[in-house]
């Protein structure tokens, strides 16, 4: 059948047509069926109203708009949006139906219950929208519903792999699961003016007598044939001999079980900073000995300390970024802390959480673990780091590149602030330069090998002017040498004091450029583009303004200002001596600067720069500065050894008196002989003479005449003849 207006509308019936409608659905559908004339639509009761107030219909219903209805709209597995033509809702009617009613309520519910899926099907329906009311042609199907939602979700169901992933197998050619990676959460603050902690000792080397003889121009020869390079603030000198070190006989006995003939490099000047108490930023490549520089100074300290109580935790924490890194840390523990009974646990991620957990409740005097495992220790209360005395961070490097910084600064943070760090890396980049500086208190630098050469190509130097015009008049004085060398970068603190010293320049006819933050970034690049063409050979910039500058024509830094931390001071100086120039770094310090001068003086020494001593005078000025440096130097505590009784635990720890012959008679006859030695086995079989020697002197008793009396051939004595001799009251 048809009709005028629906040449491209379906007909026909479907059993998809009889389905629970609205009201008006039912009425139209009896209408239809009727067989009434699709004009006499119009005089059927309940509809005259609807036909009047709808406006937009020009006609009555019809037995073809019947079949316009989108009856199955609710199964459609592509549902349309709420809004659509086939979507609204004809309120003509003036009654409904009660099941209408009660299904229309589901409907709404259910809508209510999937927001997402209502989303979704806004675009599609906006479309048909403008297409008019005849939307039935473009009716979708499930299966073209499922092709275009794959168009529109292209990586629906898609399963990302790691092209990285490697499946590894074990030796029966099962494939083993890879660890998932894991986010682990940092360790929350701790407040640690809220906790009493005991005091304890750092020092505890004494400098041996042939080393304390050594100049200083002899020192430094040893250094170099040594392959090292120190920076930082009076470090001791550099040994070349395990006599020198000062251990006790346990200790020395079984570094010369395991084969050491002589301290490497890093050992031996290491070791001489771990023992005098001082934190360590180590600088060298694996297999360079650095495990035994703080092992065995580690030792020492916790002989010195009382004995773990019920729950408290290790003395000791070393972190290390690998389990087979930990692994190895762990066994050379081992061997070495079993001489003085000392406990050791090794936690790591993959192993066993139970068998870590009850290890450390047990007590262990050193913990070795990677940041992931001991956080989740600590956060189970496994154990606690309120103990801890002596932090030690292994191939920090490695530990940032593998994501642990957050990790590792919550766990420095969770120790005691006057702990004793030590930091070990292969290189020295910007991350565990920053590190050092928070987590280590004045640190002595000790790098082996080539790393860190850069730092060497921006000298700083340091002039201490007294208040007044004296900056003014050096920076007049010096400029015009300055700008001959190349570009000069001027850093002052504030906007005004920059735009002010640009000012008094350009009256001296300077040509100058100015960079600060209230400029807009079109000036700033002017100005920047012009430095960079060296238009304009001086730049005055604030701190804000001159980051990511990247000019190597920039010879010449000059803080006029001093900065307001010591890492704006480093961002600063890093601005010339790019790309392997040379550079020079002028801070103008005056006496108001005596806060930032203790700073500034650490940072120099670090760096193995040139400490001018106006510069200490000034800081010496500042009470933190000089209380830090009160604490440094002096002669080591030497372990006083008590006697045994019940459930003693030995600690012999350092200066026993049986190792003093041991260190005699190994002594350095000279330094030169370092690096022409007779090998190993030479040196190791006469510190083995020396030792036995020295333990068969100390332990010798002259004999005593115990032989039998010489007796004469054929003549017999009786045996305890004095016995049978008559008592006399005399005697």
């Amino acid at each position: 059948m048809s009709s005028r207006g629906s040449e491209n509308k379906t007909k026909g019936f479907g059993f998809s047509g009889f389905t629970i409608s609205k009201k008006e659905d039912s009425t139209a559908s009896q209408s239809g069926l009727g067989g009434m004339p699709s004009g006499g639509s119009k005089f059927m009761p309940g509809r005259s109203f609807g036909y009047h107030t709808n406006i937009g219909k020009k006609r009555a219903r019809n037995e073809d708009e019947y079949f316009e209805e989108e009856d199955e709209e609710d199964n459609m597995a592509y549902q349309p949006a709420p809004g659509s033509p086939g979507e609204e809702k004809n309120e003509e009617s003036e009654e409904e139906d009660p099941l209408d009613a009660f299904m229309a309520d589901i409907e709404t519910e259910v809508k209510c219950q999937q927001p997402k899926e209502s989303t979704i099907k806004e675009k599609p329906k906006e479309k048909k929208k403008d297409k008019g009311v005849r939307d039935d042609i473009d009716q979708e199907d499930d299966q073209e519903s499922f092709f275009r939602y794959m168009e529109e979700n292209p990586l629906a169901g898609v399963v990302f792999d790691d092209d990285e992933t490697v499946i590894e197998y074990d030796a029966e050619g099962n494939p083993i699961i890879p660890e998932k990676n894991k986010i682990i959460d940092p360790l929350p603050p701790v407040d640690h003016s809220e906790i009493d902690y005991g005091p304890f000792v750092k020092n505890f080397y004494v400098e041996h007598e042939d080393i304390a003889k050594l100049q200083p121009n002899e020192v430094d020869e040893l250094r170099k044939k040594l392959g090292i390079r120190v920076s930082g603030f009076n470090p001791p000198k550099p040994v070349s001999s395990f006599a020198h070190f000062g251990f006790d006989e346990n200790l020395m006995s079984a570094i010369r079980k395991s084969e050491f003939s002589q301290p490497t490099p890093i050992q031996a000047q290491g070791i001489p900073l771990a023992l005098n108490g001082r934190d360590i930023i180590g600088i060298a490549k694996t297999g360079s000995g650095k495990t035994a520089a703080f092992l065995w100074p580690l030792l020492v300290h916790i002989m010195d300390q009382r004995e773990l109580e019920e729950g408290e935790g290790p003395v000791g924490l070393i972190l290390a970024p690998t389990r087979e890194l930990s692994q190895q840390i762990y066994h050379e523990a081992k061997k070495f802390g079993k001489v003085y009974n000392i406990n050791v646990v090794c936690a790591y991620g993959g192993g066993s959480m139970w068998e870590q957990t009850k290890a450390c409740q047990e007590g262990a005097e050193i913990i070795v673990a990677t940041p992931g495992r001991l956080i989740d220790l600590v956060k189970k209360r496994a154990t606690n780091l309120e103990r801890v005395t002596y932090l030690v961070f292994d191939e920090a490097d490695r530990m940032f590149d593998m994501g642990f910084e957050p990790q590792v600064r919550s766990i420095a943070n969770h120790v005691r602030p006057d702990r004793q760090t030590m930091l070990f890396s292969a290189t020295f980049r910007k991350k565990v330069e920053k590190l050092a500086r928070d987590i280590l208190l004045d640190p002595v630098r000790v790098v082996q090998g080539e790393a860190g050469e850069a730092n060497e190509d921006i000298t700083q130097v340091v002039e201490v002017l007294p208040l007044g015009p004296a900056k003014w008049t050096w920076l007049i004085k010096r400029l015009v040498e300055f700008t001959t060398i190349g570009s000069v970068l001027i850093f002052v603190t504030r906007k005004a004091n920059a735009e002010e010293l640009a000012t008094n320049l350009r009256a001296r006819d300077f040509k100058i450029g100015l960079l600060h933050g209230d400029m807009s970034q079109m000036e700033r690049n002017d100005v920047i583009t012009t430095f960079k063409k060296k238009e304009i050979p001086i730049l005055v910039a604030t701190d804000v303004a001159a980051r990511g500058l990247d000019i190597p024509s920039i010879k010449t830094v000059i803080n006029y200002d001093v900065a307001r931390d010591i890492d704006t001071h480093t961002h600063r100086i890093g601005r010339t001596g790019r790309a392997g120039e040379k550079g020079f770094a002028y801070t103008l310090v005056t006496e108001k600067d005596k806060d930032f001068a203790g700073h500034l003086v650490r940072n120099l020494e670090t760096a193995g720069q040139h400490v001018p001593h106006a510069l200490l005078e000034l800081a010496e000025k500042n009470p933190w500065f000089k209380k830090i440096r009160g604490k440094q130097g002096g002669k080591g505590k030497k372990l006083n050894l008590g006697g045994k009784g019940l459930g003693f635990k030995e600690r012999p720890g350092l200066g026993a008196e049986s190792s003093t012959k041991v260190q005699d008679s190994s002594s350095l006859s000279s330094y030169r002989g370092i690096g022409t030695s007779a090998g190993p086995q030479s040196d190791r079989l006469s510190a083995m003479k020396a030792a036995f020697t020295a333990q068969f002197k100390s332990n010798f008793v002259a004999a005593e005449s115990t032989s039998m009396p010489k007796v004469e051939p054929g003549v017999y004595n009786p045996i305890n003849s004095s016995s049978r001799k008559k008592k006399s009251r005399w005697n």
